[in-house]
């Protein structure tokens, strides 16, 4: 097993894998606690569009991307806070008019090529030493903001009537979440897919949640299926010649299905 490492592209592959699952998951803790599941679909086909507009206009198509991911959540958190919608129905419109929007982008353009496809699809193994510098320089910033308010994002996903009377800066804090994870969504779409990272994002913590442990405990548990997940799909995917993005979705479904299975006996 150890050969595949004889090669640079695996090298990075794997790097890529870890720090992303490792991001997916802290985040995806989070974004399942509040019921914002959705969330990750619908950043990962705004960051789509950046995309389509970055092959189009020639430009990076990681960095507009990740500006067009943040503006997209601070669209929904805005429309969540200051109108009467519900929060399904607001993610329900934008994913499917990004997702409209970049089909668009990409026909007038012409830039349906296998570059997008990557991008839909996720292409770990083409993964580069630029973007793991990114992922990794950006991924640690998002990460120590996780991190550093944990206490405070839990308690608002636990009852945020109740955290803004206790003085706890809802706001600006769910700004803050949403701005971090729009930039792991975007980091993440270059080795999972736009596509993918949503089940990289979302099963992980389902899966530790129906262990029924403390919120530290889910979220390690989390972490370690997300990391195992990728290693097993990147490890199948280079042996079988797989997707790398589907083989490692399908893995934390298998894991996702153990658990139901062990929790249910």
């Amino acid at each position: 097993m150890l050969e595949m490492f004889q090669y640079d592209f695996m090298q990075r592959a794997f790097l890529a894998g870890v720090i992303i699952a490792i991001l997916a998951s802290v985040s995806g803790t989070f974004v399942v606690l509040k019921r914002y599941s959705m969330m990750s679909e619908t950043l990962a086909h705004s960051a789509l569009v950046g995309v389509a507009v970055g092959l189009v206009a020639g430009y990076n198509p990681l960095w507009i991307a990740v500006v067009v991911a943040i503006s997209s959540a601070w669209l929904i958190e805005y429309l969540r806070s200051s109108f009467s919608l519900y929060s399904d129905a607001i993610l329900a419109i934008l994913l499917s008019g990004s997702l409209a929007l970049a089909v668009i982008i990409v026909s007038l353009g012409g830039a349906v090529n296998n570059s997008l496809f990557s991008y839909l699809f996720g292409s770990i193994l083409s993964v580069s030493g630029n973007d793991i510098i990114t992922i990794l320089v950006f991924g640690t910033i998002s990460l120590a903001l996780l991190l550093t308010f944990s206490k405070e994002l839990y308690f608002i996903a636990y009852d945020e009537e109740v955290a803004k009377t206790s003085g706890i800066k809802v706001k600006l804090l769910n700004y803050l979440l949403v701005t971090v994870v729009a930039i792991i969504i975007a980091l993440s779409i270059r080795v999972v897919g736009s596509l993918l990272i949503g089940a990289l994002m979302v099963i992980p913590t389902v899966t530790a949640l129906q262990y029924r442990v403390g919120f530290l405990q889910t979220m390690l548990i989390s972490l370690l299926v997300s990391i195992v997940s990728v290693i097993s799909g990147m490890i199948l995917s280079f042996y079988f010649s797989l997707p790398s993005g589907a083989t490692i979705v399908m893995c934390v479904l298998t894991i996702f299905i153990m658990s139901l299975v062990i929790n249910k006996k």
